[in-house]
């Protein structure tokens, strides 16, 4: 399996690292790169990475798109604080985005044993529990994706457009708590960057330093 971003475009030149994924395949990226993925760059482009459900998805399949990644560990307070009822900050996202033709992919990059890591009934019925409603939710207990984005913490979130290029990064919003009652103080700076991109704009906040737990590799 490789990462590389969309038709070739901005590939290194330099040594290509390799990465084992759980269904076997391999992820690459150039060892020279820098971790930052700034905000109008291409996204790595993962190929074939096992879901949830069992099947295998591409950011390639949804070229023309716009995709969120979502890094998760339904474990961590953070992660707790915006899936909290009744507010439900993370599931309402999911369903907007949906709505309007979005793809959300969560990405579980807890590695087997740690705080976090869930096969693929287990991610299942955490979403079910949790009214969650994303697209599809990727199992990455290898790290290889995670590593690839860079994923500090979940949550992690990332926008890319339809394009295959960066529209924001980083943190979900602009108050790093774990508290509830903090999310309707905050701004959310994926949902602006949704707008924006969908209005064919980038958004005012391309990148944020992400809070929350670290992402358990």
């Amino acid at each position: 399996m490789t990462v590389m971003t969309r038709r070739n475009i901005g590939l290194a030149a330099g040594m290509m690292t390799a990465v084992a994924l759980t269904a076997g395949a391999m992820i690459s990226f150039s060892a020279e790169a820098s971790p930052a993925l700034p905000a109008g760059n291409a996204a790595p482009l993962f190929v074939d990475a096992a879901t949830a459900s069992g099947e295998t998805i591409s950011l390639g399949d949804f070229e023309g798109k716009t995709v969120v990644l979502e890094w998760t560990n339904h474990d961590c307070p953070f992660v707790k604080k915006h899936y909290a009822e009744p507010v439900k900050n993370m599931q309402t996202l999911q369903a907007d985005a949906g709505a309007n033709d979005v793809v959300w992919v969560q990405v579980i990059s807890s590695a087997e044993g740690k705080q976090g890591h869930l096969d693929g009934a287990g991610a299942i019925a955490k979403n079910e529990e949790r009214g969650a409603s994303a697209s599809y939710t990727i199992l990455d207990p290898s790290g290889a994706i995670g590593r690839a984005y860079d994923a500090k913490t979940t949550p992690h979130m990332f926008v890319i457009k339809g394009d295959g290029n960066l529209a924001y990064s980083g943190a979900i919003d602009s108050i790093k708590s774990a508290r509830v009652g903090d999310i309707a103080k905050a701004e959310n700076y994926v949902s602006a960057a949704l707008t924006a991109v969908a209005a064919g704009t980038m958004p005012e906040v391309t990148e944020a330093k992400p809070y929350g737990c670290s992402v358990k590799y």
